[in-house]
């Protein structure tokens, strides 16, 4: 199977499995500074230092995991979902689609962060490449909406613009109760948010306006 995924999804699930791989190999705090770490300046504490925000950090943070039950998830999504937007979109716009909902997801998990940070929360850590796979899970469902996806759990079938919304309501809702702590709430939806922007200005849609649009135009799948 591995042999027959498109070139960059298959270049993305290998690097993810590498990544995971260092951590395994060199621990966690060898690898602190690809992390994504709140703004502001390094912050000493009993063990030792934590990592300031660095730029990278918006991309690097993706490749490494909170275990195995993670990196598989995370993995599985993004061959269910990036195999067939990659060969709809071609290598170029699929890698440059993911990227963008890496660094959103970054971004906006960044400004979560920093807040709490400002008011006294201890700096915390972001990782996992799950910003990016929301944001292809979003893609999935406005190219091929009504196409049949089934959940793991439970395992129930619906339509992929279904799942996007349903998806879409939790990760909101989870985000402003603070249900699951621990989890990146706002970096899925910041995924979900920029590939939604990303796909609007390849289309030429508001806010972009008629402009926009200088890719080829999206066939969606009904």
């Amino acid at each position: 199977m591995l042999f027959q995924l498109p070139r960059i999804t298959k270049a993305l699930l290998i690097a993810n499995v590498i990544g995971f791989a260092l951590q395994f190999l060199m621990g966690n705090q060898a690898l602190a500074a690809l992390m994504l770490w709140p703004w502001g300046d390094a912050v000493y504490d009993p063990a030792g230092v934590v990592p300031a925000f660095m730029p990278w950090q918006l991309i690097s943070y993706s490749l490494l995991h909170g275990g195995f039950l993670h990196l598989a998830f995370n993995m599985l999504a993004l061959v269910m979902f990036g195999a067939p937007l990659e060969y709809t979109w071609g290598e170029r716009r699929f890698l440059t689609y993911y990227l963008v909902c890496v660094a959103g997801a970054g971004f906006c998990q960044l400004l979560v962060g920093s807040y709490a940070l400002s008011q006294g929360a201890d700096p915390y850590p972001t990782i996992g490449a799950s910003g990016g796979v929301f944001g292809l899970l979003l893609a999935y469902g406005m190219l091929f909406p009504n196409q049949r996806v089934m959940l793991l759990f439970p395992p129930i079938p619906m339509k992929a613009r279904t799942l996007v919304i349903l998806y879409g309501l939790f990760e909101l809702g989870a985000g402003f109760t603070g249900l699951q702590p621990g989890v990146a709430h706002f970096a899925h939806l910041g995924g979900m948010l920029f590939g939604w922007l990303l796909i609007r200005h390849w289309r030429g849609q508001a806010p972009f306006g008629r402009g926009g649009g200088k890719g080829p135009k999206f066939r969606v799948v009904r």
